[in-house]
């Protein structure tokens, strides 16, 4: 079992080419009995963003704060605070930090997703 505020757990640079002033917290994953998934929670600076990737496993989001914009497949949409979006798999996507404040979004993907999680 895992409960907790996502701010409380450690994080940790984007480790990704083209990611600028991106964080990442594991907040359950199949240490703690949740096998074949992992949820994340990333956190991106004003003005950072994710690279601009595609890979072959989906993934669910959900806005925690801030606002920012979700590209998907070249379409742009608007991110806040209980925004949701599904990428599919295959589909080129970014996330982009568009306010003057911290912008947070869960991101739940397959175990393959983050492999590292884990262990």
């Amino acid at each position: 079992m895992a409960a907790g505020y996502w701010r409380d757990v450690p994080d940790q640079p984007m480790a990704m080419e083209g990611a600028r002033d991106v964080t990442r917290r594991v907040l359950v994953s199949p240490r703690d009995g949740w096998d074949g998934w992992v949820m994340r929670a990333f956190e991106l600076a004003p003005g950072g963003h994710t690279p601009r990737h595609a890979h072959p496993w989906p993934h669910i989001n959900v806005g925690l704060e801030g606002e920012g914009v979700l590209e998907l497949d070249g379409e742009e949409h608007a991110l806040r605070a209980g925004s949701y979006a599904f990428v599919p798999p295959g589909v080129t996507h970014q996330y982009r930090n568009t306010g003057a404040t911290p912008m947070g979004i869960v991101c739940i993907v397959p175990e393959e997703g983050d492999p590292q999680a884990a262990v």
